[in-house]
């Protein structure tokens, strides 16, 4: 797929900031700063606090590398960072007054108003356009309160830590009538070699309209061999607005065999593409988006928090692209590098998959494009079929830290994929893509498990030596769900063969029902088969209830909730947790439930929108894995619904004494709705 990169800032007036309401989340205050990401599911663009600040820009599925040699994604050319100076005094933190950031979440913009001095009122909106997958677009005006004069400069900033010298340009490229100066730099990256090329220029809204003696004179500078300037300045006078764009297009060898001329093309194309008729199309596309939302009553801050966990799942995905969505999404490069874990199947695929099934099937789709990847995986290790890896980039190869044990024995992903693709196929009885795409991983994967199990003296099998879900216990044997999501994996392969009509494996069925899941003499559920009560990092033996369904007496249940949650660590994530509430909920027990659902987010979130971090002692965000789990949560926990063989269903829900009312809409491929009341 041809990937662009490429930016629009648009200076137009703003009439009103957001209000707080369950879509909009609005601050005045800058300390303390965790800024959310404004995305498409191609590219990320993280503002800031400061004026005019972008903190960068993330391109979705290019990967370098760093010293050590393990990959990363791929942070942009930020074009992003503009100055502006009035009357010859530059803008900055120290000289304005009365600053407000909105997000808004219904329409994907983050718009930030400040005042400078007495003498002029500006606001700027940032968008990354839904319709345009590599586009990110932001208005801004400059309200003159007295005649001023306004210098803007934008440019072209290229990290050296992540690129070679880049080669700074500036031309006018002519056509007929019309005059299109562009800004350049192209870059290689600093270990893979990726060229990037980046192409901007500032536009007028009327261009078309404008005589060309009439618009400003551009000024081009290199203030250092890292950063490439373009400047004008105007005459404003008072109670007048100054309405303009810059607009930025970076594109890259991985998708391009030109990206110089291809960036340059895309700039030309933003610059005489009317506005109003980018951002319609944006606005079209999320409010396509948001026929899957989640509606709480009762409790508007649970409201803006649910909400602004889907908003960054919608913002991190696309139906379009067959990509798949990191822990951290489109926020940052570290703490993961962009790569690909069991986070995005066991959690943020089911609330995706209820709700947008288009991002569903492309999160799938990544890795069905990535199973030679991962069979050759499997005949390295010593085993059949396909064994997918820990951490995955682009190639679909393993990319974890070759000291890290994960990479080499955290298998239950592999069983962890299968469960997403069978449970797609329940819920969006797609026979063709079944037989095209899901039933070649199913076979693959349940013939890695019939080859990866071991044979005991009873005749039962274990699964030996791996790290599981409860990554602080290492190689240990039959860890609960490791051996559970296996087993489940080998049932769906079965189930997939009858639906296609292609007779299964008797292994895969022989292997599935006899994998031991060992238990304490009270029947209490054992993490592995020497677990002695040790702090866990997070829910293992608890996803045999959810989201497995393999442990579903009452009893059991309850002695594993009591169990395992004290164990549960503070250094841990809060998907555990998240687990946790969901089972409480599903018992009918709305006070442990809710308890558990506050406690698996809020001690995570940042001022001043709520981003989310992993961990309550992290800062990294925007944590995309707790948002899954936030939101699991809410549907099926709360909201009762239940993914079967006959689709999806609800069954007991129950509300918060705080909610009134639950509205879950355009759930599944009939876009049904659920309504819970008190």
């Amino acid at each position: 797929m041809k990937n662009i990169v490429f930016i629009i800032f648009s200076f137009i007036s703003l009439s009103v900031v957001g209000q707080n309401n369950g879509w909009n989340i609005s601050t005045t205050h800058p300390e303390n700063y965790t800024g959310v990401v404004l995305s498409n599911g191609q590219i990320g663009i993280l503002p800031s606090e400061h004026v005019f600040g972008i903190k960068h820009v993330v391109l979705n599925n290019i990967y370098d590398a760093d010293p050590s040699g393990v990959s990363r994604i791929l942070y942009g050319m930020n074009f992003g960072n503009l100055e502006m100076e009035i009357d010859g005094e530059k803008i900055t933190d120290a000289n304005i007054s009365n600053w407000e950031q909105t997000l808004n979440m219904k329409e994907a913009k983050l718009t930030t108003t400040f005042t400078f001095k007495d003498k002029a009122v500006i606001s700027y909106t940032i968008y990354a356009l839904r319709n345009m997958p590599n586009v990110g677009y932001v208005d801004i005006s400059i309200d003159a309160q007295k005649n001023v004069v306004a210098k803007i400069t934008g440019r072209i900033s290229t990290q050296a830590s992540d690129y070679k010298k880049p080669q700074n340009t500036y031309k006018t490229l002519k056509d007929w009538e019309k005059t299109m100066p562009i800004l350049q730099s192209s870059a290689f990256s600093v270990f893979k070699n990726h060229e990037v090329s980046t192409s901007a220029t500032f536009i007028w809204h009327d261009i078309n309209s404008t005589l060309e003696s009439e618009r400003p004179q551009l000024t081009h500078s290199i203030s250092s061999d890292w950063d490439n300037c373009l400047s004008f300045e105007k005459k404003i006078y008072k109670n007048t607005s100054l309405n303009f764009a810059w607009t930025a297009a970076e594109c890259t060898d991985k998708d391009f065999t030109d990206p110089k001329s291809e960036s340059e093309r895309v700039t030309i194309f933003s610059l005489l593409t009317p506005k109003e008729t980018l951002l319609q199309q944006h606005k079209n596309l999320w409010n396509k988006l948001w026929e899957g939302d989640i509606i709480i009553e009762g409790d508007l801050k649970a409201q803006q928090d649910v909400r602004l966990a889907l908003y960054h799942l919608y913002s991190f995905g696309r139906g379009d692209n067959d990509l798949s969505i990191a822990p951290m999404g489109l926020s940052v490069q570290v703490p993961y590098n962009g790569h690909i874990f069991w986070d995005t199947e066991i959690w943020m695929f089911p609330p995706l998959l209820m709700l947008n099934q288009d991002i569903a099937r492309s999160l799938i789709n990544y890795r069905a494009n990535r199973l030679e990847a991962a069979q050759r995986k499997a005949k390295t290790f010593g085993y059949k079929g396909a064994m997918f890896p820990w951490e995955s980039d682009d190639t679909g190869e393993e990319a974890t830290p070759s000291n890290a044990m994960t990479g080499a024995f955290e298998h239950h992903i592999t069983a962890d994929i299968a469960i997403a693709f069978w449970n797609y196929y329940r819920v969006t009885k797609d026979k063709i893509w079944l037989k095209e795409k899901g039933f070649p991983v199913l076979k693959e994967v349940a013939d890695f498990w019939v080859s990866r199990a071991t044979k005991n003296s009873d005749g039962s099998y274990s699964i030996n030596n791996v790290v599981g879900a409860n990554e602080f216990a290492s190689n240990i044997n039959d860890n609960a769900f490791t051996n559970g999501s296996a087993l489940t994996a080998l049932k769906a392969a079965t189930l997939a063969a009858k639906k296609l009509g292609i007779k299964a494996n008797p292994e895969w069925k022989t292997v599935a029902d006899k994998i031991v899941i060992h238990r304490f003499p009270d029947k209490t559920t054992m993490e592995n088969s020497k677990y002695a009560g040790e702090e866990i990092k997070q829910a293992d033996v608890n996803l045999l209830t959810y989201p497995l369904d393999i442990i579903t007496d009452k009893e059991t249940i309850l002695k594993d909730l009591k169990y395992y949650e004290p164990k549960l660590s503070a250094w841990g994530p809060a998907m555990g947790k998240s687990v946790f509430s969901i089972i409480y909920a599903r018992l009918g027990d709305a006070d442990n439930a809710y308890r558990l659902f506050r406690e698996c987010y809020e001690p995570n979130r940042h001022a001043p929108f709520g981003a989310l971090s992993e961990t309550a002692t992290a800062n990294d965000s925007y944590f995309a894995t707790g948002a899954g789990g936030l939101l699991q949560t809410v549907l099926f926990g709360f909201g009762g619904l239940h993914i079967t063989d006959k689709g999806i269903t609800q069954v007991n829900p129950c509300l918060p004494k705080s909610w009134t009312r639950l509205v879950l809409k355009g759930i599944g491929p009939e876009r049904k709705t659920f309504t819970v009341t008190q």
